[in-house]
């Protein structure tokens, strides 16, 4: 069983602290949107899905812990709020359609009570905001077993699968987008092998998938990711399944950096690209790929594991957390709504209707 990511409650938000993982187990509190959102940023938690989660929770705390008795003082605090939680990453959609559904859910309240509404009204307020954020969390579990259902009946028996990142229960409050596929189809008894890419430079599928893999018995084997284009080519790579951080309207979808390569070689090989995720990961508000903004992180996290530097003094650094790979290299959608393909701009514009 994976250790639950995030437990709430009216005193604060308690988090599995992803970056001791695998070694400890341990959790952090936030207590408060500002500590929410270092948390996002920090990557103690991680994954598009659970980033939204957490980014309701922490909605939720702020406004207990302002306690706003007009309309007004509600409206500005909710405004602030999510402003402040959407700037922690800018590639997630999900935290984005957390945040703001948080915020309709705050200015509906304070439309629908103008003035003062003292404090039983804000009572009532909290309430619903704790409601809410517990409603978040439960349609991401629900969405993951639904994926996971999908997406396993796209493999055939005695699939060897591979996968990048981290799309698994870590990523998420359910049971994972893209390893929940795998987790799905494991169940089944449809997975002879799984290969974990490690995910360089935060080396996401080392740590964190391929322990989630390991802990569910499913037969499995961690790679470097310079190593995937060999393994597909010569251990009988039946698939590949990744999640996403921002899907656009015509498809393009980015995810973690080193996706894009996978692709790449999977179109080269014939064999399947599946992404998995919920549909609020599809941003139709971003025509293509182009639109989608790359987070660039801290080029420590490529000069440094575990705190060992492994690069000479004053290197020059890149770091782009994500690519986008376009919308042709991917075989199909998995949502929790079902399968989407071929992938396109006109298929995506019925699945969501």
């Amino acid at each position: 069983m994976i250790p639950p990511r995030l437990k709430f409650s009216t005193k604060g938000l308690q988090i599995l602290d992803q970056r001791s993982l695998p070694d400890r187990i341990e959790y952090l509190t936030a207590r408060n949107a500002a500590q929410t959102a270092a948390a996002i940023k920090d990557m103690a938690l991680r994954g598009a899905p659970l980033i939204g989660c957490a980014a309701a929770f922490g909605f939720a705390l702020e406004l207990r812990r302002l306690r706003p008795g007009t309309s007004a003082e509600l409206a500005a605090a909710a405004k602030r709020t999510a402003s402040l939680l959407k700037a922690a990453r800018p590639t997630a959609v999900a935290l984005f359609y957390a945040a703001d559904r948080m915020l309709s859910k705050a200015l509906s309240y304070a439309a629908a009570n103008p003035g003062r509404f003292g404090p039983a009204g804000t009572s009532m307020l909290l309430a619903q905001l704790d409601r809410e954020a517990r409603l978040v969390t439960s349609e991401d579990e629900a969405a993951c077993l639904a994926m996971g259902k999908y997406g396993a009946e796209l493999l055939p028996r005695n699939c060897v699968i591979m996968t990048h990142c981290n799309a698994g229960a870590l990523a998420t409050m359910g049971i994972g987008t893209a390893v929940g596929v795998i987790t799905a189809a494991h169940e089944q008894g449809k997975i002879k092998h799984a290969y974990s890419c490690e995910t360089r430079p935060y080396l996401q599928g080392a740590r964190l998938t391929i322990w989630e893999l390991m802990r569910g018995g499913v037969p499995s084997e961690l790679i470097t990711d310079n190593m995937a284009a060999h393994i597909i080519k010569t251990c009988g790579v039946n698939a590949i399944v990744v999640g996403a951080d921002r899907i656009a309207a015509n498809g393009d979808t980015a995810n973690k950096i080193g996706t894009y390569g996978l692709a790449v070689i999977a179109k080269h090989h014939k064999v399947p690209f599946y992404v998995a995720a919920p549909t609020p990961t599809i941003d139709l508000a971003a025509h293509s790929g182009d639109a989608i903004v790359i987070e660039e992180r801290s080029i420590k996290e490529v000069t440094y594991v575990k705190g060992a530097c492994i690069a000479p003094k004053g290197v020059k650094v890149r770091h782009p957390a994500f690519d986008v790979t376009p919308a042709g290299l991917i075989t199909a959608l998995i949502t929790e709504r079902g399968v989407i393909a071929p992938v396109t701009r006109a298929a995506i514009k019925k699945h969501l209707a």
